[in-house]
């Protein structure tokens, strides 16, 4: 346990990230900025993204209501096969880990075919116990989306290409995108691999990010540096925290970093709303051809978004069938 604590060594240090403005009509100087941000922590604020306080707080309320519910009533919508649904506390799990993540959540996905990956009718609580609940989600899952489309196209300049390029169908004409409700509880030691969330990063594209006022958000800018040094984000009121996942660290040949981040409780109650961006489940993610050169060939092969999606969501998530056989 010794070198694990030293590994995982808390410095409270606070980070302080890059702020893009998306009504900004200068595109290309917020693209530096947000080139710069992605190069150095991949972890940054929007700004003027056009989403209601009343909303967010709204969302935030209807959460908050799914989550006090008992615990009996939240496994009558635990997630199916395709991730949609609740996740009790200790069901997911990260490297350094003795349990899973001391969190519950809610997914919800995107409409579609069952025969198409991630996609099915999504489970919703019981309109008689949540009114509005749905309502609310789906209003907010909406505007998220455009939103992440908006610095979706910042981040095409940032990477020398047109800022209509993720636009095309098969990449975020018809995205992949999730919501996750997040509620933390307990308090972390790391040293005793005990977290809200452990260390990861993203799977996918981009990430939208809400949280309340309650601090646990730590990034790691440099995992490979021993012990790592972890830094605090904060939130923002008005602001949203983005960040970019493993997928755009693939198309931009490892420029663009991916970075390790983590939750601490502190025993209060936190509660955050992701918003994850992937591209359509059959787009074929290679390195762009501005990221490659002659002396910097492409890092990572080609694969499949839906390919990728589930190996990572496989190495992620526990069985659930467990929860089954007891209820």
């Amino acid at each position: 346990m010794e070198n694990k604590t030293q590994e995982e060594a808390l410095t409270i240090n606070v980070s302080s990230l890059t702020c893009i403005d998306l009504a900004n009509t200068n595109l290309h100087q917020s693209a530096a900025s947000l080139k710069q941000a992605c190069l150095d922590c991949g972890f940054f604020y929007v700004t003027n993204h056009g989403i209601s306080e009343e909303l967010k707080d709204e969302a935030f309320e209807q959460s908050k209501k799914f989550f006090a519910l008992p615990l009996d009533e939240k496994m009558k919508v635990l997630k199916n096969e395709k991730h949609q649904g609740y996740s009790p506390v200790l069901s997911q799990i990260s490297d350094n880990q003795i349990h899973g993540d001391y969190k519950e959540s809610f997914f919800i996905g995107i409409e579609g075919s069952n025969d198409t990956p991630f996609c099915r009718a999504n489970i919703w609580p019981n309109p008689d116990v949540l009114p509005g609940w749905q309502a609310t989600m789906e209003k907010y899952h909406q505007e998220a989306l455009r939103v992440c489309k908006a610095v979706a196209r910042v981040l095409a300049l940032a990477l020398n290409v047109d800022g209509d390029y993720f636009d095309k169908p098969e990449m975020l004409g018809n995205p992949l995108a999730f919501m996750r409700l997040l509620h933390y509880e307990g308090m972390s030691d790391p040293s005793k691999g005990i977290y809200g969330c452990g260390p990861h990063s993203d799977f996918g594209m981009i990430t939208l990010l809400a949280t309340d006022s309650v601090m646990g958000l730590q990034i790691c800018k440099d995992r490979d540096v021993k012990p790592r040094k972890w830094e605090y984000i904060p939130s923002i009121k008005g602001a949203y925290i983005v960040n970019i996942g493993d997928l755009l660290e693939r198309w931009s040949n490892g420029i663009f970093k991916s970075t390790l981040h983590r939750v601490l409780g502190n025993g209060q109650d936190r509660y955050s709303i992701a918003f994850f961006l992937q591209p359509s489940h059959d787009c074929i993610v290679e390195c762009l051809p501005t990221c490659q050169s002659e002396n910097n060939p492409p890092k990572y092969p080609a694969i499949k978004c839906s390919t990728y999606l589930t190996q990572r969501y496989q190495d992620s998530q526990v069985d659930l069938s467990i929860y089954k056989k007891q209820t």
